[in-house]
């Protein structure tokens, strides 16, 4: 059976209500860190989707009222008429490309801190906001539910005027006031909108209904709505009450998009999750109750398991956030059979990281993600090559091999040279470890491509020096060496004193256990200030091998940064499962034969830990040793790119690669003067617009 045979059920139109997606997919609502501050790049960035062949592109939590406030995080904001205008550039830029266009409606209850606002939380009981923050949601009373009706009532007329196709009501993650009201443990009222699940409901089927009268015959109406909180007896459950909603609201919504809550379960990493489709046990009961069409997620990047899925009824359409922001093309490539150049989401939840910190999203596998309107870059098209023919990318990391296929994308020649046995570099060690496995795509995608372009060719355990470069006779050279960690313990909070560190110490680095060396002895200490992922990870391989580990960090929860990837609470349950004793709040002082110093990062005051040798996740130092070489050799271009150029995360070598071949032979002074677009506020005559 020919591919295109074999998956053409997933390309067949599906009937929403008054509205006809072309096939099965949809991409659900998902935040991008764009919304109302950031309209331009939020169209583009949607319209992208749309051209790679989503039937349905979908905005992300809407606003509807100042009492339901995200600032400082860049959602869409529908609060009244004014903000249509914003939202227009997204439908009309999504319709262009022959799409239906889908927003999520929103009141977040207490998940909204009203910070920019400063208007009164609002929520089904009395209870604290969903953030560290002290300030409390109050009850609502009956006025501010007939308010809340009314705002929801009148932000789903102007999504219609705005161009929507599909308009959401929603109540899933944890972070909604229909989902609020639903759940025993935030809502204890004793009125008619409290007390049995009917009256926990009530709210949620009047806003469906709502929705349905005021803009239901043109528009269809979505409910998208998390049918399991996988908290077991503890919370709602899909077999339970969750089956029991379904059943009550069965035929109301034109759409059903199902899925698990909260938002860390539902978008779980690979790290925690690794299985594609891991949803399908929670939701494949929905469509025995509903004849209405469902869409379902769960990280799904395989084209076999999206058909078993359709065939199966678990869902009519194939629901994607992840794996359409690493590749918006998913679609048109396996309608024309390219299935292999699918770039893969890897579960990283850089995307998601981005959000959380309040800037433009972001994506390991696809550099150009939320790129498309700033800097015009297009995932699937890059400019032609210029004047120059051929080109030298030595390192064959996730720079070396970002760049290489861009600029062999472009027409140059391009010769990869890599010291390593294999191609891969930081990508290959990291993926070797505990839950990184899908990481290793980043690098197969890339070898995959480039290994089919016979304008490359790639040589591996070829560590060349200068002389060996030069004498190879090209001009243009890209260096992306990487880094290596260090050894000596300096990093953020070791950098004004440094630690004491006795030559009888036994040290090793990330680098040394990636490598496959052994700990000697029983116990291990890991200081770890880094405070990303990877001291987390080794301390679960450690102890997983055997060892007693102790870490250590600064920090008052370890591998911190993970709380933007939605981790942090399975990274320190998985340690402690694992009887990893943590010790925070401690900076490394000293390391000498069988002991760590220590001193309290608050007090000073200092403690020794025994241990047989000691791991150190501090900082990296960029190998440039080579780049420095071939200074003033008279190459026409030199440029250090990656982590040679600045240790980080695995996507921004992957980005700093890509941004290199797109600039080859362009000058300085170009690029510094269109670095990239902004979206500024003018001042008018009136004020600010």
């Amino acid at each position: 059976m020919s591919e295109a045979k074999q998956y053409s059920v997933l390309f067949e139109p599906v009937r929403i209500g008054p509205v006809t997606a072309r096939n099965r997919f949809f991409q659900v609502p998902h935040c991008n860190g764009m919304g109302h501050v950031r309209p331009q790049a939020e169209a583009a960035m949607r319209a992208m989707k749309a051209e790679g062949g989503w039937a349905v592109v979908s905005n992300q939590e809407t606003e509807i009222h100042p009492t339901s406030d995200l600032s400082p995080f860049a959602e869409n904001r529908l609060w009244d008429e004014r903000d249509i205008p914003a939202l227009r550039l997204m439908t009309d830029a999504v319709h262009d490309k022959g799409s239906l266009a889908a927003i999520e409606l929103v009141h977040n209850g207490n998940h909204a801190q009203n910070l920019f606002s400063r208007a009164p939380v609002l929520a089904p009981s009395d209870m604290s906001v969903d953030y560290p923050h002290p300030k409390q949601a109050r009850a609502m009373d009956k006025s501010d539910i007939r308010d809340l009706r009314r705002w929801h009532r009148d932000a789903a007329i102007r999504a219609r005027d705005a161009g929507f196709d599909i308009i959401y009501v929603y109540a899933g993650h944890q972070m909604t006031v229909a989902q609020h009201f639903m759940l025993p443990h935030m809502n204890a009222r004793g009125d008619e909108y409290g007390g049995s699940l009917e009256n926990r409901v009530r709210l949620t089927r009047e806003l469906l209904e709502e929705t349905r009268e005021a803009v239901g015959d043109t528009c269809a109406v979505a409910f998208r709505f998390a049918v399991d909180e996988m908290l077991g007896a503890d919370g709602m459950q899909a077999a339970e009450e969750g089956r029991a909603i379904v059943e009550m609201l069965a035929e109301l919504p034109d759409l059903w998009d199902v899925n698990v809550s909260n938002w860390a379960n539902d978008s779980v990493t690979t790290r925690f999750q690794p299985q594609d489709g891991y949803q399908n046990d929670y939701i494949s009961f929905v469509k025995s109750v509903t004849s209405k069409p469902v869409v379902g997620v769960g990280r799904l990047t395989s084209p076999d398991m999206m058909v078993s899925m359709v065939r199966k009824g678990v869902v009519d359409l194939i629901g994607a956030a992840r794996p359409s922001i690493a590749d918006p093309f998913l679609p048109q490539k396996i309608e024309q059979g390219r299935i292999d150049e699918i770039r893969e989401c890897i579960g990283c939840n850089i995307c998601v990281m981005a959000d959380t910190a309040g800037v433009p999203i972001r994506c390991t596998q696809n550099p150009t993600m939320g790129e498309e309107w700033r800097r015009g870059w297009h995932p699937e098209k890059i400019a032609p090559k210029g004047d120059e023919d051929e080109t030298l990318v030595i390192g064959a990391g996730p720079a070396g091999l970002e760049c290489a296929l861009q600029l062999a994308r472009r027409g140059y020649q391009v010769t990869l040279a890599e010291a390593a046995e294999a191609p891969g570099g930081r990508v290959l060690r990291e993926s070797g470890l505990p839950g990184l496995g899908a990481w290793k795509r980043v690098a197969d995608y890339r070898l995959n491509e480039l290994r089919q372009r016979a304008n490359v060719q790639i040589f591996t355990e070829s560590r060349l020096n200068a002389d060996e470069v030069l004498e190879l006779d090209i001009r243009n050279v890209f260096v992306a060496t990487g880094s290596r960690w260090r050894r000596d313990g300096i990093g953020r909070n070791t950098l004004r004193t440094p630690p004491q560190i006795d030559a009888s110490a036994t040290i090793l680095t990330p680098d040394d256990i990636m490598a496959g060396a052994a700990p000697p002895g029983e116990t291990i200490a890991i200081y770890d200030d880094d405070h990303a992922y990877i001291a987390g990870v080794l301390a679960e391989k450690l102890a997983q091998d055997g060892h007693k580990v102790i870490l250590v960090t600064p920090e008052g929860l370890v591998s911190s940064f993970t709380g933007l990837t939605l981790e942090l609470h399975r990274v320190q349950a998985r340690l402690m499962e694992l009887g990893v004793e943590i010790i925070c709040n401690h900076v490394l002082a000293g390391l000498g034969a069988g002991e760590m110093e220590i001193s309290c990062g608050f007090t000073g005051r200092r403690r020794n830990i025994a241990c047989n040798s000691a791991l150190l996740v501090t900082e990296r130092l960029r190998e440039t040793a080579l780049y420095d070489a071939l200074k003033d050799k008279g190459l026409k271009t030199l440029e250090l790119i990656g982590d040679a150029a600045g240790p980080a995360l695995i996507a921004d070598a992957v980005y700093a690669g890509h941004m290199a071949a797109r600039n080859f032979e362009r000058s300085k002074q170009e690029i510094e003067r269109d670095w990239f677009r902004r979206e500024i506020t003018a001042l008018t005559d009136g004020g600010m617009s």
